[in-house]
């Protein structure tokens, strides 16, 4: 059984075909996390969709203390081997690559980012798909994502301001038609959505096959 843990904010830790994928673990300093980076006692893969702080994190404190591969762009992944990361995969758009027996497709993201381009990232294992979308606006090849990749699970921001809102949130889910999504990147800072209830109606109305689950942050998720 697949497992995802909603760490708060954009942060997830996937539980995949025996290994822990963490995606964005900003984890201290990060007011809705319901640990801290050095709680984590283990980890395989490490992806980063972008470097902003918020994002980036304590990845590369966490990649240094448990030995996992961080993950990202090539511009990004350079910076981690820089501050003392030893395993590091650094691809591009619509690269692939094999961690540990996982897939992770590098796919596009509609935002901004200093170290190369901001991404969203769809992780394979287990016979399970799970795309994270990272921080992004809506965008149309979202279609080409869900029809490639069949996600199992989306995980979707929907606060606004940086990211979709609740209306585009649901409009890609339209898009994608995974099975199941989970909000995210919604009540961190005041500018946010402060709850997913609009979202959750909204997707009701404009891809009723999909379910919503609405987590708090350290609950989780089995499919």
């Amino acid at each position: 059984m697949a497992k995802a843990i909603w760490l708060g904010h954009a942060a997830f830790q996937l539980e995949l075909a025996g290994k822990i994928i963490l995606i964005d673990p900003w984890l201290d300093g990060n007011p809705s996390a319901p640990i801290k980076a050095s709680e984590i006692g283990k980890a395989d893969i490490v992806y980063v969709t972008h470097d902003h702080g918020d994002h980036l994190g304590d990845a590369i404190a966490i990649c240094k203390r448990t030995h996992a591969t961080f993950v990202s762009t090539f511009e990004l992944g350079n910076y981690a081997s820089e501050n003392g990361v030893k395993e590091v995969a650094g691809l591009n758009i619509g690269g692939c690559v094999e961690v540990k027996g996982i897939k992770l497709h590098m796919v596009q993201a509609f935002h901004t980012s200093s170290r190369g381009a901001p991404t969203g990232v769809v992780v394979e294992g287990e016979g399970k798909t799970v795309y994270h979308a990272g921080d992004t606006g809506l965008f149309m090849d979202m279609k080409l994502i869900g029809q490639l990749y069949k996600p199992d699970l989306a995980l979707l921001p929907i606060g606004g301001y940086y990211t979709m809102g609740a209306l585009e949130a649901a409009e890609a889910v339209k898009l994608l038609k995974p099975k199941v999504v989970i909000p995210m990147h919604y009540k961190t800072f005041p500018v946010l959505a402060q709850s997913a209830d609009e979202f959750v109606e909204k997707v009701k109305r404009k891809a009723a096959k999909t379910k919503v689950v609405v987590l708090s942050p350290g609950e989780s998720f089995e499919f």
